[in-house]
């Protein structure tokens, strides 16, 4: 009885949240949009023409708003675990990017080239236990800048969202070694109760 109220409870606030209601108005696959607009908005990191690889990215939120902004001249590579349906200009893998056949294949489409641009919005399954929660976070952060010095282009940028707990000091240093400036963001758009920061690393060192 506990959990369906605790259920029901969560399902009224998310009909009833302004960015749930704003995304089913603006075409919006998700309220998640509205983050990256927020800090795009501040930062202006998305420029026309980029090559910009989103990691995590069903159900393709993210991926409507950097296609839009990067346009017909630019590319956008989308990689999760689920199933994401189909993202006009925007080119998907499902599968985990951590293993070698993911990653062979996210190398080839960008032969010889890098992107200018990665972005990570993912988070662990919320088991609810702070601890474990932000220690599984940390560790998709770090799998993200793994992937940086793989693909990102010298004097690229990489986003990433990280929840603030043990681990997220050590996270930020290792984001400051590898990154010219690292920035805190947090959306107005990410829920209040919500322990997730964004950080935004520019000037990748190469």
């Amino acid at each position: 009885m506990t959990k369906s109220k605790s259920s029901s409870g969560w399902m009224q606030r998310h009909l009833t949240d302004q960015y749930v209601q704003q995304a089913q108005r603006d075409g919006y696959r998700s309220r998640a949009s509205y983050k990256l607009l927020e800090i795009q908005a501040r930062d202006r990191l998305i420029k026309p023409g980029m090559s910009v690889i989103d990691l995590g990215s069903a159900p393709g939120g993210w991926c409507q708003v950097i296609a839009d902004i990067v346009g017909i001249k630019g590319r956008v590579v989308a990689v999760d675990l689920l199933q994401m349906d189909p993202v006009a200009d925007v080119e998907f893998i499902q599968g985990d990017f951590t293993e070698d056949k993911i990653l062979e294949r996210m190398l080839a489409l960008f032969e010889n080239s890098r992107a200018d641009l990665v972005v990570s919005d993912m988070a662990p399954n919320i088991s609810g236990i702070k601890s474990s929660d932000t220690t599984k976070s940390i560790y998709l952060a770090e799998l993200g800048l793994d992937l940086c010095e793989r693909l990102l282009e010298p004097g690229g940028a990489f986003l990433v969202k990280v929840f603030q707990g043990e681990g997220f000091d050590q996270f930020l240093k290792d984001m400051k070694t590898v990154f010219i400036k690292v920035s805190t963001r947090k959306p107005k758009a990410s829920r209040p109760k919500s322990r997730e920061m964004y950080l935004l690393g520019t000037g990748y060192r190469g």
